[in-house]
């Protein structure tokens, strides 16, 4: 089943191609979209469209800021129907819990969780979707999460710090002008930290007198997305990895069931423990070994395996080739600056295809 994404995403993406000198109509036929697909406000479309055509457009036009340009005038309304009861909620933390937990009614691929401790908050996004090639549409959507909290708190608001799991590009002015300073790259997450106080700062866009009739609004079009028992068992087996305790019984600890709920929980959507984890690993792997920016006997370590002999014989059987080898050809596949991508859209680098 294709996941999908309101076209809303991809509000000011005309102009910006038009105005960086791209050729519209070629982009989207690229992905199998048109004009009409973004002519009607809030029509879905899948989001592996809407990823790829954000990373081609970078291509083509030769800017790999472009993910963060379309983010840049993102206001909190492109959210929809959930951006009106998330503009009246008395705080950010509150405003921030209504777009998390409503976040199906317009994106199905996103997740997102908020951890605290010592006084910091993480904002974590990411999307759920098998193709590496997430470069652009990972810094829209934390560069909007960034102008959404701008919203909401202030324009003088700053982060403690952005972080990306990719590489930083050559040039990161925008990143600094958009973000601030603190952006790092190479880091084991895509998001955002903020001091913890922050959340609980007043939402400068509330009004006291609307909010219960917000909440009603949001409610009447569409019931909030139960827990997917599935979803949090791949969160906690992506928190637990890189800690070296990730087995079904820390799991189940964590849920505060037994393993025999979770095996139950997870039949119900055709999965086991140890597929849900292999799928996990796999997604990671790619993002990892992808980037140069950390070495792989690091990354055996992020996906809890005990030695780097151990993670390399799971990635061939995985992926057919070795990890050095699949990191090899993705640095291969590198654009040169400004040439257009004419190879489309793939999941593995073409050392890695034969193995299916």
């Amino acid at each position: 089943m294709k996941l999908l994404i309101r076209n809303a995403v991809l509000t000011g993406y005309v102009e910006l191609v038009r105005s960086l000198g791209g050729d519209l109509s070629a982009l989207l036929a690229s992905v199998g979209l048109d004009a009409s697909d973004l002519a009607v406000p809030n029509t879905w479309i899948p989001v592996a469209a809407a990823v790829d055509l954000i990373e081609l457009s970078a291509v083509a036009t030769g800017h790999d800021d472009f993910g963060l340009r379309l983010a840049e005038s993102r206001r909190l309304s492109v959210l929809g129907p959930v951006s009106l009861a998330a503009r009246e909620e008395p705080d950010v933390r509150s405003a921030l819990e209504v777009i998390m937990r409503h976040q199906h009614l317009h994106n199905e691929a996103l997740h997102s969780r908020i951890t605290e401790t010592n006084g910091l908050a993480t904002i974590e996004l990411g999307l759920d979707l098998p193709t590496p090639r997430r470069r652009q549409a990972t810094e829209l959507l934390v560069g909007a999460i960034h102008r959404y909290l701008q919203n909401l708190v202030g324009s003088s608001w700053r982060p403690v710090s952005v972080l990306f799991a990719h590489d930083a590009p050559a040039d990161a002015t925008t990143h600094h002008r958009v973000l601030g300073p603190a952006v790092r790259f190479g880091q084991n997450l895509n998001g955002i930290v903020v001091y913890a106080s922050d959340l609980d700062a007043p939402n400068q866009l509330s009004d006291p007198l609307l909010r219960p009739y917000a909440r009603q609004y949001l409610e009447a079009i569409a019931a909030p997305r139960p827990a997917a028992d599935v979803d949090r068992v791949r969160e906690l087996i992506e928190a637990l990895l890189p800690t070296g305790r990730c087995s079904l019984q820390q799991v189940a600890h964590g849920l505060g069931v037994d393993r025999k709920t979770i095996h139950r929980h997870l039949a119900r959507s055709g999965e086991t423990f140890s597929s849900l984890l292999n799928s996990l690993r796999a997604q990671l792997a790619q993002q990892y070994v992808g980037s140069h920016a950390r070495p792989l006997t690091q990354v055996a370590a992020l996906l809890g395996f005990s030695a780097l002999s151990t993670f390399s014989r799971w990635f061939r059987e995985e992926f057919g080739t070795s990890p050095t080898a699949w990191r090899a050809a993705a640095a291969g596949r590198e654009q040169p600056r400004g040439q257009p991508d004419t190879r489309g859209s793939r999941t593995r680098p073409a050392s890695a295809v034969s193995n299916g």
